[in-house]
């Protein structure tokens, strides 16, 4: 169940795929509101941070100010592998694009400014290509 740790394979096979929607990042006290489904959660001191559909943000009243796709790395990628954040991060840095990583159990996940989500694909994929 261990997923690839060849920075190699992983950038070649990573197979980059945008989800439709866009996504917010938003804060909530006391626990998730009802009728909002988070992709992401993260606990923080300060709070609890959610990633969620911007309609759901929008539904519940929430506030946010980064609207952004969501990008799936299709490749399973080993949680201790080496390299893959940094060369993807860095892939995209170079277009002018930023970009904040999420690490599920078998895959990544991006999330870029909306309007600049196709273009990050694109990036993602010239990537790839360049490592077969």
């Amino acid at each position: 169940m261990t997923g690839d740790t060849d920075l190699r394979t992983l950038l070649s096979d990573m197979r980059p795929e945008l989800n439709p929607g866009r996504y917010v990042f938003t804060m909530a006290e006391g626990g998730v509101p009802s009728g909002v489904a988070p992709v992401v959660t993260v606990a923080e001191q300060e709070g609890l941070t959610l990633v969620v559909p911007q309609a759901d943000a929008d539904a519940a009243g929430m506030a946010y100010d980064y609207v952004a796709g969501w990008i799936t790395l299709r490749v399973h990628s080993a949680l201790h592998a080496v390299g893959l954040t940094a060369a993807v991060a860095r892939a995209l840095a170079d277009a002018g694009l930023s970009c904040n990583v999420v690490a599920g159990f078998h895959h990544d996940h991006l999330f870029v400014p909306y309007g600049q989500a196709e273009q990050a694909v694109e990036v993602l994929r010239g990537l790839a290509d360049a490592d077969r």
